[in-house]
């Protein structure tokens, strides 16, 4: 099979490029032809004045993003288009390339961009879908997007206009939803449910169970409000037993949380920054549990089944896609969101229960082993890609 994949990488890397890359690598594992249509916002780093005046126009309709994939459409026949991300330089308008060269098109919902111009459902420190109940505009009045009126105008504009022109629900022969969570949240926001398959992301290569568990609690993520890490911290604050917690990763409020940890005298909490995915990888895999606190509904955090492929269970809230991913009592453990109590009881328990905790270790090794292993993943793409080819004629 010949696959189109179109992807544009954000300014900076996270795991949307990962799963990616991922697939890309994926399929052509197996004998696929793999042709990438690749853009990064990076473009518009040094752009002039004039350049950035025609930005709001481009992420509604990039005329050379069109021209570009209907001429790669013409010149390469894939069967099928698979689209990971169009925000902001390749925008909707290939999905009209696409159809004037008569391709299915496959879609993968990495976020809630479509329903929600920041992505996320969250604003000022809460659950927030406003936008999917009352409307786009929420999101302005609200200066959603980077806490800037006319960006977020931007993005609204451009979710209004292809909602009026059916561009996706025309346009996409089959959506990828990464879970049944964020399945039943674009049916709510007005995506047929017929269109719409299920296929989780997957680890590959197979890190392998680890052997023992290490003493150390590990966080791996941005340091963003939505991620939960003050209610992490405050958490750790209230602990009576002596865990240490390494945090992996760097963000807008790093400097906000390490004078948190300060102020609360946290002398067991370390700030790591930003390491390679190796060496993330190798961290979870030698610590005794992954925390994962995110007060957002998180699409499919690609760090919960790292932690299960290595057999390191995940204490996470009780939110969105994550406690459909972590099975209670099973794989890990809940905790009410927000709640820095709650975390710091499940973090006593669980150190307080190393047989138990280790138990989990195994059954989150065989969840991964039974559902996001390269080659049960592959079976699942093959399946909508077929599907969708089937839907198309």
């Amino acid at each position: 099979m010949k696959v189109i994949l179109v992807h544009n990488f954000y300014q900076l890397p996270g795991g949307e490029d990962r799963v990616f890359a991922q697939e890309r690598e994926l399929l052509r594992s197996h004998g696929h032809e793999v042709v990438t249509y690749e853009r990064s916002n990076s473009e518009m780093v040094g752009s002039s004045p004039l350049e950035r005046l025609r930005l709001p126009k481009k992420t509604v309709w990039a005329k050379d993003s069109y021209q570009e994939v209907l001429a790669l459409l013409r010149q390469e026949r894939p069967q099928l288009v698979h689209v990971h991300n169009t925000f902001v330089q390749v925008s909707p308008s290939i999905f009209a390339a696409c159809r004037e060269a008569g391709v299915p098109v496959v879609q993968s919902l990495h976020n809630f961009r479509l329903l929600c111009p920041s992505a996320t459902f969250f604003r000022d420190g809460r659950i927030c879908e406003d936008c999917r109940v009352s409307g786009l505009w929420q999101s302005v009045r609200h200066a959603c997007y980077r806490q800037s009126r006319c960006a977020t105008a931007t993005i609204a504009i451009m979710l209004t206009v292809h909602r009026m022109a059916r561009t996706w629900v025309d346009g996409v022969t089959t959506f990828v939803a990464l879970s049944e969570f964020s399945r039943r949240k674009f049916i709510e926001g007005g995506f047929p449910d017929a269109k719409i398959k299920v296929k989780p992301n997957f680890v590959a290569p197979d890190p392998g169970a680890r052997n023992e568990a290490g003493d150390d609690a590990v966080f791996v993520g941005r340091l963003s409000p939505e991620k939960g890490i003050k209610t992490l911290l405050r958490a750790w604050a209230q602990l009576h037993v002596p865990v240490n917690l390494r945090i992996y990763g760097d963000g807008p409020l790093r400097g906000e949380l390490e004078q948190l940890a300060y102020d609360l005298k946290l002398s067991r909490v370390n700030f790591l920054g930003h390491v390679d995915h190796a060496d993330t990888q190798a961290a979870i895999k030698n610590a005794r549990f992954l925390v994962l606190p995110s007060e957002c509904y998180e699409n499919f955090p690609l760090t919960i089944i790292e932690a299960l492929s290595c057999g390191t269970p995940v204490i996470c809230s009780r939110l969105g896609a994550m406690q459909e991913i972590v099975a209670d009592g099973c794989t890990g453990l809940h905790f009410t969101p927000g709640s820095p109590e709650d975390l710091a009881d499940k973090v006593a328990w669980a150190w307080e229960h190393p047989r138990q905790v280790k138990d989990m270790g195994k059954a989150a090794r065989q969840d991964y082993e039974q559902k996001y292993t390269a080659e049960s993943n592959y079976d699942s793409l093959m399946s909508i890609y077929h599907h969708a080819i089937a839907a198309f004629r």
